[in-house]
């Protein structure tokens, strides 16, 4: 008897059907990859395993094989339902920060899945907690159990989510796109944590991702689905050497290429720092916090130049300080010596800080939680002209923004109505190029890229690097570049940056620093990306 078995499952909203006919089986042990893009319906078919998928109607079987038998999960009453949730199939969810509470201790969120499910008593749960989390490798674990969400790194958050999944030893784990916001040694250590747990509790995981690499590395079967069909299935080994359906051919072929303009050598400089450093204050422990507090250094002695038209990649773990470099560069973070945009510095004034703001733009990370979502279009992309153009007439105002919207590939003709929709009406890959748009606007000389495309499976993520390539050779543009990608690092940057605790370990022409690295810690990141 196969654990999980999936019959001919279908998943409507009102009269939308996402997904259809879908047949998977899982067997106790294994490790079942489903791949497929955003929107692609793997996510809401994991979801309806569990009974999540909120407001759908889902029809077809379900069948697990738990303490009690095989059950057909779409069939059970909400008691025995919630019952099987956590104790014998547990989710360990994309985003870590979104699915904790930010109002308990990480400690507390573990304690409380064992006390609920397995009845272990209050005191008990906590130390079971931390024995869990040091089972997940969180170094201090003990001190980590009273930390709270946002006062964890992303990995850790995702380790901690690891641990409250695992904490009633399920037989079947759900894990969605468990490593997506991660960078590429975390990635690699979350990855490797899972393959060990799985080995040592003996159960089955049930990986959802887009991520190819990640799939060659932890599964042993392998299911791709397209517009909620399941057009491919197998071994790793066979659909890796030999794909049959042209849809897993795109995914197998969906890899940053380079596309760029040479760049100019003795070009102005735009961006530069010198000695920069930037402190946070950080309370002392015990008594000696009553009298003041320690400062922890997060970018020291940082040497960066930025030229008109070029890229400037840089590179790190989570917690190097790469985006709080970027923060200061954006003068959205105080700092200590120099930085200088297009020759400025920050700080000269209010109007001449704003009169800068507008030459440097910024471009995050998850455009869904950077785009407002009570705004519409039209609203969102035209706002920094209201700050930086506002005599600019209500007409002029609209052709502008619809100007920018075509520039990134979004029209009327595609998207009817588009300047009065909201975000949410979007794909990931579309709101990226909402908020370029946005950027865009007000015709910066310089972009700053958070991680422009991790949260964007492979073929999106292709489209928007594609599409900042053809940017930058139609309008010059300068961009500083923070990705923990190297293969996005390869596609767009003509110099790179490495960064390790705050410090920059290594720096110079894009060839000189991957081809023939001198850094341990950069040859680490190479291997951790390949």
């Amino acid at each position: 008897m196969s654990l999980l078995r999936v019959e001919n499952l279908n998943i409507a909203f009102g009269a939308s059907r996402v997904v259809q006919g879908v047949n998977l089986t899982l067997e106790a042990r294994q490790k079942l990859a489903l791949v497929g893009e955003s929107g692609s319906g793997k996510t809401v078919t994991a979801l309806s395993l569990l009974g999540l998928a909120e407001g759908a109607q889902v029809s077809g079987r379900v069948l697990f094989a738990g303490d009690a038998g095989e059950v057909d999960v779409l069939q059970l009453p909400p008691r025995q339902l919630a019952a099987l949730r956590g104790q014998e199939i547990a989710m360990v969810f994309q985003e870590p920060m979104t699915a904790l509470n930010p109002l308990f201790t990480v400690g507390e969120q573990i304690a409380e899945v064992l006390q609920l499910k397995m009845g272990v008593a209050a005191r008990d749960a906590m130390e079971q907690a931390v024995a869990l989390l040091a089972e997940t490798g969180i170094p201090e674990p003990e001190r980590r159990c009273k930390a709270y969400p946002h006062q964890l790194s992303g990995g850790q958050r995702q380790r901690a989510m690891i641990a409250m999944a695992l904490a009633c030893k399920p037989k079947l784990l759900i894990a969605d796109e468990p490593t997506t916001a991660l960078d590429v040694t975390v990635r690699q250590q979350i990855l490797d944590l899972l393959t060990a747990l799985q080995q040592k509790m003996g159960m089955a995981v049930l990986l959802i991702t887009h991520d190819l690499n990640l799939v060659r590395r932890f599964a042993d079967r392998v299911a791709v689905m397209e517009r909620g069909v399941v057009v491919e299935q197998g071994t790793v080994a066979e659909l890796f050497a030999n794909p049959q359906h042209p849809y897993t051919q795109r995914l197998l072929a969906s890899r940053p290429t380079r596309n760029v303009v040479d760049a100019v050598a003795d070009a102005p400089p735009v961006v530069e720092t010198r000695e920069l450093q930037v402190r946070y204050a950080v309370p002392r422990s015990g008594w000696r916090g009553w009298f003041g507090k320690d400062s922890f250094v997060a970018v020291r002695s940082a040497d960066l130049t930025l030229r008109a038209g070029q890229t400037l990649g840089i590179a790190g773990e989570s917690g190097s300080g790469k985006t709080t470099l970027a923060l200061a560069v954006l003068g959205l973070q105080p700092f200590g010596n120099e930085v200088r945009v297009l020759g400025q510095a920050w700080g000269a004034g209010t109007d001449a800080d704003r009169a800068l703001r507008r030459q440097i733009q910024v471009v995050f990370q998850d455009p869904f939680s950077s785009l407002s979502p009570r705004m519409t279009v039209e609203e969102i992309v035209g706002e920094g002209l209201s700050v930086h153009e506002p005599a600019l007439p209500v007409t002029a105002r609209r052709e502008r923004v619809s100007v920018a919207l075509q520039d990134v590939g979004l029209t009327e003709q595609q998207f009817p109505g588009l300047l009065q929709r909201y975000p949410h009406q979007f794909s990931g890959g579309q709101r990226q190029r909402i908020a370029i748009a946005r950027a865009l606007i007000v015709q910066p000389r310089v972009l700053v890229l958070d991680e422009p495309t991790s949260a964007l499976d492979v073929t999106m993520a292709q489209q928007i690097l594609e599409l900042l390539q053809r940017l930058q050779a139609e309008l010059g543009l300068a961009y500083l570049l923070i990705t923990h990608d190297i293969g996005v690092i390869r596609a767009m940057a003509h110099h790179v940056l490495v960064m390790k605790d705050g410090e920059i370990v290594e720096q110079g022409p894009l060839q000189t620093v991957l081809d023939a690295p001198q850094q341990a810690y950069t040859r680490t990141l190479l291997a951790a990306s390949e």
